[in-house]
């Protein structure tokens, strides 16, 4: 097996009927392989706008099964063309039980597992606790041909120990479709500091795991009543150094692709060894919360 895998970003604005979604998708997985990509992953919950901007009942009914309609339709996809596809999706586990979910599809078309994100934030006009459980699967790396790939979602880029399980799961590349933005109101003042911030949150899981971290962002300005986010794009991956090795743009629809040679990860693991100077006997304040003592 080849050490190079090249990925496929796919940085999209979406629409509010889930079907021109899903046909947008499909047109840029086929143009993602004919470009020679070997993995594509989506942006987080592409199939509709961003619903979480208000607690409405009636959203419920965009979610679905897994395995279902969606999975179905990329499963045959997948294994027509031969694409491993990262998908998320709005998933319902039973009715009344919700998660935000990551699907990892491989080439034969087989649904190799399903991650559930962990970290559910609950923010102005990002209420995904009225939407979402947290997840139940725990962290998770899937065995594919062309790497061992690790999936979080989002909000679960903030959090080290989420990056560092995931990396102790074996994950080579960690894949974070996304769904983030900034409140137009905002932007003048603290918007270039907080896409830094979103920047070099996602730098320092690559340097601290010795993994490549793929980021894929939607784009576009969606809400109503004076309510909006402006999704940022700026989909983007890091290698096991931190290095920028590819960069979408702010406001585009684009498709990046990008080269990954998985000999890096060893490689910078033998050079800095952060996996083997941890001292997991002493990381037993990580459960607890902050306390005055």
């Amino acid at each position: 097996m080849s050490s190079i895998t090249k990925v496929a970003l796919v940085q999209m604005k979406m629409e509010s009927e889930p079907k021109k979604n899903l046909n947008k998708a499909i047109t840029n997985i086929k143009l993602a392989k004919k470009r020679g990509a070997n993995i594509v992953c989506l942006p987080e919950l592409f199939l509709s706008h961003y619903f979480c901007q208000e607690e409405k009942h009636d959203n419920f009914d965009l979610a679905e099964k897994i395995p279902g309609p969606t999975t179905k339709i990329l499963s045959d996809l997948a294994k027509k063309i031969k694409i491993i596809i990262i998908v998320p999706l709005f998933e319902k586990k039973v009715s009344g039980l919700y998660h935000n979910s990551c699907v990892v599809i491989d080439e034969q078309g087989k649904i190799l597992g399903n991650y559930r994100k962990m970290h559910i934030p609950d923010d102005p006009q990002y209420y995904e606790k009225f939407y979402f459980t947290p997840g139940d699967l725990g962290f998770k790396s899937f065995n594919t041909k062309h790497g061992t790939i690790g999936t979080l979602i989002c909000w679960d880029q903030w959090f080290p120990e989420a990056a560092r399980l995931t990396a102790l799961k074996g994950a080579e590349i960690i894949f974070y479709p996304t769904a983030i933005g900034w409140h137009p109101r905002e932007k003048q003042e603290f918007g270039q500091s907080q896409l830094n911030a979103w920047l070099t949150i996602q730098r320092s899981h690559a340097i601290a795991n010795g993994v490549f971290v793929v980021s894929v962002n939607r784009v576009g300005t969606e809400g109503s009543h004076g309510k909006l986010i402006e999704f940022w794009g700026n989909s983007i991956v890091f290698d096991p150094n931190g290095n920028i090795i590819a960069e979408a743009k702010k406001q585009k629809e684009e498709i990046i692709m990008c080269s990954l040679d998985l000999k890096k990860v060893e490689k910078t693991r033998q050079h800095w060894p952060f996996l083997r100077d941890r001292r997991i006997d002493q990381y037993h304040g990580l459960l607890k919360n902050p306390s005055n003592e």
